[in-house]
């Protein structure tokens, strides 16, 4: 006889046995559960197709080799997976989940009560009711499934499955069934399902796939999140591509009138960028680039900071799909001599997404790269973004401050406008007046006006600023201090009672005041109205879930150790092995690096007098601050980023050191192009609390540049 028990540590690494027993498992202080589900043995046994004694041999069999019981009953003879099947479909039939969680210790009678009222309201199945109410984890069900039914449990998040295989299911059918094949062998095919008593979606898979799977339970939300993985709208872009190519090749039309014309949703060209736009929202994209080349159509995708290509055949296609865009963002469709910005609003997946269009000619064509804004996730707070105490407290004083410049740094793609978004979010109140003159204007924020440049038509930064002077503001926004003209004017406000906001195009914190120097803005007026300067970068993340120790190589740590103000500090270097959630790249997400330079009076008095040496000296003497390289070095120790992450922050910064001796040096290259960086948000600790424990998950809203 067997009895239940509460799976232990190390129960998932071999399959559950008919001869586990309370004296063996630990289990002997609780009474055997009233309501018990028969195993798979027992069942045969009752149903006849095999004897007590023959049961008896393959328990034995079993206990020597360790194979399920199942496949030893199978190479004995003894029995059919044809009898197998039938005889888990009579357990799947006496299953009651609610039953087996208290029979386990998980749940107990009035918390089973209490979401049976609550199943009986809602409709749903149990087993969600119980997670929803945090009564017991979704992995528990998982675990008492598998048990009870001596099926395997597998962990979608770390299983190495074949993407062909996988799609032997149709997508709509794997999503209705909950249901995904995994792997083919010998045995069949493998196919993992979210609710294995579900015997109808058995015999559909069964149909389907022309045999009868192996079954394994899984995690629901683990299934779906994969499923999107494995479906990511690959064969339905080249289908509808092929289908615009024949078409294009077919029609007499010029290019221009056949786009036009084809305004349909059901048009290939519509369709075809609405796969493409959903399955960028699915992969996290930031970006899309379509690229024309000779024989070949290139889209690439940016994800967490890096370009994704897919290439199609149908070279002829892009033509269409970049008159489309025009149409779309209101540019003017003829106009292939001359690079366009426009932008437009679309709904993916019931969320609001606009769309930046940016187009320049090329030899082969044009170009065509897209911003993507998710509107839907609103305007983080500070505190979301993941900053250090050491930073976000100082940064939260400045803010307070009535007047004065404060300047958000770093390359393109690093986060700034995120960054200013959310100060403006902290700083919106009833009793200020703010207004934001931007290029363009990214996200709407209510009570607060926001204006849009426009060069074409005289509408630059400086016009609009001296305007928005003249609007009685508290708090002003540039975007981005491109010139000395727009410089000096917001320099001058923050001198005459306002807080001016604006962000450079510089690579660390110190460089930033140099670099307006640099630019010609007088020091006597930097001195007295520049108060803070942040400087950001984002460092790709260690996948939380193939994350394993490693032990970096020691010329690494040499090339370091210049930075290392905490050596003494407990280390726990980390890096990815890659699996399905990182798309086996190792990363996952990004994580925030700051440094906040707040300007004391040393430094101001260096920046009086231009003295490019004496500010840098005075800026790294400052109290709290910290570079970026320690920081990014911080979050490296704790496991949290790749130390090659360290090694790209850490070089960025130093090449500015050259840039502080040279006053015709600028640091990064200054421009007006669309930032083509929309990273995911991370999870992040404050490397000054000491805590090894990463801590939140942030939600997954984008930040923006």
């Amino acid at each position: 006889m067997r009895f239940f028990r509460k799976p232990e540590s190390g129960d998932q690494d071999r399959p559950p046995r008919e001869s586990d027993t309370p004296s063996d498992t630990g289990a002997a202080t609780r009474a055997p559960a009233p309501r018990r589900t028969r195993s798979l043995g027992e069942t045969l046994v009752d149903t006849g197709v095999i004897t007590e004694e023959q049961l008896q041999q393959a328990l034995d069999e079993q206990r020597d080799s360790g194979r399920k019981l199942g496949r030893v009953l199978t190479d004995m003879g003894l029995c059919t997976q044809e009898d197998i099947a039938g005889a888990l479909q009579e357990q799947m039939r006496r299953i009651r989940i609610g039953d087996l969680l208290i029979d386990y210790g998980y749940i107990d009678e009035s918390q089973l009560e209490q979401a049976l009222k609550r199943q009986k309201e809602s409709g749903r199945k149990l087993g969600q009711v119980l997670v929803d109410m945090e009564l017991v984890d979704r992995h528990r069900i998982v675990e008492v499934l598998a048990d009870q039914l001596q099926v395997p449990q597998v962990d979608l998040r770390r299983y190495q499955f074949d993407p062909e295989v996988a799609r032997k299911l149709p997508e709509t059918l794997a999503r209705r069934l909950r249901a995904l094949p995994l792997s083919e062998g010998r045995d069949g095919i493998l196919v993992a399902m979210a609710d294995p008593t579900d015997l109808f979606a058995q015999d559909e898979i069964t149909r389907q796939l022309g045999q009868r799977p192996q079954i394994a339970v899984v995690a629901e939300d683990d299934l779906l999140a994969t499923l999107d993985r494995v479906f990511r709208h690959t064969e339905a872009i080249s289908r509808v591509a092929e289908e615009l190519s024949e078409e294009l090749s077919r029609s007499d039309y010029d290019l221009d009138q056949l786009v036009e014309a084809e305004m349909k949703v059901d048009a290939p060209v519509v369709r075809l960028l609405q796969t493409l736009f959903e399955d960028a929202i699915q992969t996290g994209a930031s970006d899309i680039h379509i690229e024309p080349d000779d024989r070949v159509l290139r889209v690439r995708q940016r994800i967490d900071g890096v370009l994704h290509e897919h290439e199609f055949k149908e070279r002829q296609i892009a033509g269409a799909l970049v008159s489309r865009l025009k149409i779309m963002a209101g540019l003017n469709i003829s106009e292939r001599r001359l690079p366009q910005d426009g932008r437009f609003n679309i709904r993916v997946r019931d969320r609001s997404i606009d769309v930046r269009v940016s187009t320049l000619p090329l030899q082969n064509g044009e170009s065509v790269v897209m911003r993507l804004l998710d509107q839907s996730t609103g305007v983080l707070s500070l505190d979301s973004l993941g900053m250090p105490k050491h930073v976000l407290e100082p940064l939260r004083r400045l803010l307070r401050d009535p007047h004065g410049v404060i300047l958000v740094t770093g390359p393109t793609g690093s986060g700034k406008t995120t960054t200013l978004y959310s100060a403006l979010r902290e700083l919106n109140d009833p009793e200020k007046k703010i207004i934001t003159v931007e290029d363009p204007v990214e996200y709407r924020l209510p009570r607060i006006c926001q204006v849009q440049v426009n060069a074409r038509i005289g509408l630059d930064f400086p016009r609009v600023l001296r305007t928005a002077l003249r609007q009685d503001p508290d708090i002003v926004l540039v975007g981005e201090m491109r010139d000395q003209e727009t410089a000096e004017i917001g320099v001058r406000a923050a001198l005459t009672g306002h807080l001016v906001l604006s962000t450079l195009h510089t690579n660390d914190a110190i460089s930033t005041p140099i670099r307006l120097l640099d630019m010609g803005v007088e020091g006597y007026l930097l001195a007295p109205s520049v108060i803070g300067v942040l400087a950001q970068r984002l460092a790709r993340r260690v996948c939380p879930e193939c994350a394993e120790p490693h032990e970096p190589d020691p010329r690494m740590l040499a090339a370091l150790e210049p930075l290392d103000d905490r050596p003494e500090a407990p280390a726990r270097w980390q890096r990815g092995t890659g699996c399905n959630r990182c798309n086996n790249t190792g990363v996952s997400g990004r994580i925030g690096i700051y440094e906040l330079l707040e300007i004391d009076g040393d430094m101001a008095a260096a920046l009086r007098t231009n003295d490019h040496q004496g500010f840098a000296d005075a800026a790294r003497l400052a109290r709290g601050f910290r570079p970026l390289g320690q920081v990014a070095l911080d979050y490296a120790r704790q496991g949290l980023i790749p130390l090659d992450e360290v090694l790209r922050i850490a070089g960025e910064s130093a090449r500015l050191d050259d840039d502080i001796g040279n006053p015709g040096a600028t640091g990064a290259a200054q421009g007006t192009e669309p930032e083509t960086d929309t990273p995911a948000p991370p999870t992040e600790e404050d490397p000054d609390s000491g805590d090894d424990d990463p801590g939140l998950v942030l939600p997954d809203a984008p930040l923006r540049e």
